[in-house]
């Protein structure tokens, strides 16, 4: 019953991350439930790699359908894999406890600004080329990639809004790259949980195929339906992150 329950979420996580990102809202808290009395890291590292393999399958479908902007995807993901790894080794010396107050506001923020900006993302017309693109790129992997690593919520939605905004991408196009950056994120966090021996592989892999079936369906989804669909989904999740860490930052404690 419990890898069933597990089969379930990691599925849906799946789907839902392969569009907007957001998939630990799912994934993590199942994980946590079922395994109360095993360590977090253990924990979180098998997330990592059920993830890795749903994600992949997602960046793959994006780059088989949609053109993907590799002058930026390549630099920012380059980035992202060395800066996550930094951030998962940081949070062993350092307590990120002050992020979770900050998180739920920033967040809302995004939101707002996203309800407010109704063409948002609806044309893809990018705004930079050559050696500022990359810059940009570069900084956004590394700024995130550091936050994927040390603390983690909302990774792929703040990668998709930031193509967005920064960038001039419409949300399908955001997307496909997000995903690329976040199969750096996964793989650098996932090094450093493996060499700790923080693994479940029986019950990572098991999570992985179910991954994969979501992941499969969530683009198959985002492609038919277009950036419409995406900046739908993209407001429900960030709008059930601000619930979630809000309760956790201010209420839960």
């Amino acid at each position: 019953m419990d890898y069933l329950i597990l089969g379930v979420a990691a599925f849906g996580a799946g789907l839902v991350d392969a569009v907007v990102g957001g998939g630990g809202l799912i994934q993590m808290p199942a994980i946590f439930s079922v395994f109360p009395n095993t360590a977090p890291a253990t924990l979180i590292g098998t997330n990592k790699l059920a993830s890795i393999f749903g994600t992949s399958v997602a960046a793959v479908s994006y780059a088989r359908r949609v053109a993907v902007a590799w002058t930026v995807a390549a630099p920012a993901a380059f980035a992202a894999l060395i800066f996550s790894f930094l951030g998962a080794y940081t949070v062993t010396k350092v307590s990120p406890d002050f992020l979770r107050t900050a998180l739920p506001v920033v967040l809302l923020l995004v939101a707002i600004y996203t309800f407010a900006k109704k063409d948002l993302g609806s044309v893809h017309a990018p705004l930079h080329t050559g050696r500022k693109e990359q810059t940009l790129a570069l900084i956004i992997g590394s700024a995130i990639g550091f936050y994927d690593g040390f603390f983690g919520p909302g990774t792929g939605s703040f990668l998709v809004f930031l193509f967005v905004r920064i960038f001039g991408f419409d949300f399908l196009s955001a997307s496909a790259v997000s995903k690329i950056v976040n199969v750096a994120c996964n793989f650098a966090a996932l090094v450093w949980f493996g060499y700790s021996g923080h693994l479940l592989w029986q019950l990572g892999l098991m999570m992985a195929v179910c991954q994969i079936a979501g992941s499969v369906i969530g683009t198959g989804l985002a492609m038919k339906h277009g950036s419409g669909f995406v900046r739908k989904l993209f407001l429900i999740v960030v709008s059930v992150l601000i619930a979630k860490t809000g309760y956790d930052a201010y209420l839960r404690w």
